[in-house]
């Protein structure tokens, strides 16, 4: 949503004046997860109450802002680490596909449940998710709907560890430690080299998720999540 939005932004806006910083890492000190995703009431909220006419431009506008932090996040130079435990769904999970390592406590679940709303993700999840494990995972996630958990998320590449219920904060601080060891030019072009964003593709999709919210289907799937008293009326 628009507050952690803002926030991510006032982040990075700092990080850029630490030039000696030499490892992020990224975290939730949520008990129910790393991330469950987009503010969808704001979502909501934003659709129903401004008109029609206006939704293309203030969507577009939204979505650029998000996608410049997580270009800048995906780039970053030096290594970004998430540590995620417990729900890893939607924005959530491409948030994480920025870091360049992922650690991860068996608690963790991923997931992409747009279809279900009648979108798909519109942060850069399918590009991002595409570059890391390929398209077989791509279609699994979308098509199905389903979560995966730590182990299958391991066998995949899509997490370079899995630790138990409480270490996984411990773990990513040794490895962050690791790589902060090394030379911040030798570091940053060894990232620029193997990691490349995939501008085209994050283009595109925001196109589609622009396309695609305006549905009036869509509406009424966020109206159905918003007053819906289930746990994960999503899923």
């Amino acid at each position: 949503g628009s507050e952690m939005l803002d926030a991510l932004e006032g982040f990075l806006a700092w990080l850029d004046g630490e030039p000696n910083a030499r490892a992020l890492l990224l975290y939730s000190t949520m008990r129910g997860g790393f991330c469950a995703g987009a503010d969808l009431r704001e979502l909501y909220e934003g659709l129903r109450s401004r008109p029609k006419q206006s939704h293309q431009t203030e969507i577009r506008a939204f979505l650029d802002r998000i996608h410049g932090v997580m270009n800048r996040l995906d780039m970053l130079p030096l290594p970004t680490i998430a540590m995620i435990h417990g729900v890893c769904f939607g924005g959530g999970f491409e948030l994480a596909l920025c870091c360049d390592l992922r650690v991860c406590e068996k608690t963790a679940r991923f997931c992409f449940p747009e279809l279900r709303l009648g979108i798909i993700p519109g942060f850069g999840g399918i590009p991002r998710l595409q570059r890391e494990v390929g398209n077989a995972a791509v279609a699994d996630l979308m098509f199905t709907g389903r979560s995966l958990n730590a182990k299958k998320a391991q066998e995949l590449g899509l997490v370079q560890q899995v630790v138990a219920r409480g270490e996984g904060l411990a773990v990513a601080r040794r490895m962050a430690a690791q790589a902060a060891h090394y030379d911040r030019d030798a570091t940053a072009t060894c990232k620029r080299f193997f990691k490349k964003l995939p501008l085209e593709s994050l283009d595109e999709e925001k196109d589609h998720f622009v396309r695609l919210v305006q549905n009036d289907a869509v509406l009424q799937a966020l109206q159905r999540f918003v007053e819906s008293t289930d746990v994960r009326p999503y899923l």
